[in-house]
């Protein structure tokens, strides 16, 4: 099958179950992203501020851009004018520059914090108690340009599915937890991105309603 195949079929799938797809198009050349946009896709997530930066500048202009690698502090600038989502932040210090560069466009920007769940030191995230200091920390509420949507978490890269399961079930507990304890009023707290091309369809039994696909719909590189 072809991209606009591929786009085809999983829209198709997650449409009917009320799941958000981000094409990961990372190291994906203009053509094959012009080739999912041209099939419907609108939503694009990238790795690398400067390759994302790159393909803003090319690519058309409705395309809504979702930052989902680790982002560095002094990286955000180069972002904040046109980005669309921040899945990544795990930090109140990337948190506040977020919103100091929201402020000087005159934006909001829409963020995830990300969760640690994965048995793997080299990923990135918050753990329970971070995440817990951050929102009951005195600075988070002055921060009026950025608007925490959800949780975002990385499952281990591991063939065990039972694993995986507990983790991203673990995800969900969570958000519901800190829905119900910091975000009950908030509407807008309503997304907990988490599954990819190998675990996909496990994230969206356990509650995912965003998920990032890169090989399932461009093939492997």
């Amino acid at each position: 099958m072809g991209i606009a195949d591929q786009i085809n079929a999983i829209q198709e799938e997650l449409s009917r179950l009320g799941v958000k797809l981000i094409a990961v198009s990372k190291t994906r050349s203009v053509e094959e992203i012009l080739e999912a946009y041209h099939a419907g896709q609108r939503v694009f997530g990238e790795n690398i501020v400067q390759e994302l930066v790159a393909k803003h500048d090319e690519l058309p202009k409705d395309i809504e851009w979702h930052l989902i690698g680790h982002l560095q502090s002094n990286k955000v600038k180069y972002i904040a004018s046109f980005i669309n989502m921040i899945h990544s932040v795990d930090s109140l210090k990337l948190l506040k520059e977020i919103d100091k560069h929201g402020k000087k466009h005159e934006r909001i920007i829409d963020c995830l914090l990300q969760i640690h769940i994965a048995s793997e030191d080299t990923k990135f995230g918050l753990d329970h108690i971070e995440l817990i200091e951050l929102l009951r920390s005195e600075e988070f509420p002055r921060l009026q340009h950025v608007r925490i949507r959800g949780l975002m978490g990385i499952a281990t890269n591991t063939d065990n599915q039972r694993v995986v399961k507990e983790e991203f079930c673990e995800l969900k507990s969570l958000f519901d937890g800190i829905k119900a304890s910091f975000f009950k009023d908030t509407p807008y707290f309503d997304t907990l991105s988490m599954g990819m091309s190998a675990d996909y369809k496990i994230a969206i039994e356990q509650g995912s309603t965003m998920v990032r696909l890169g090989s399932t719909i461009f093939g492997n590189r």
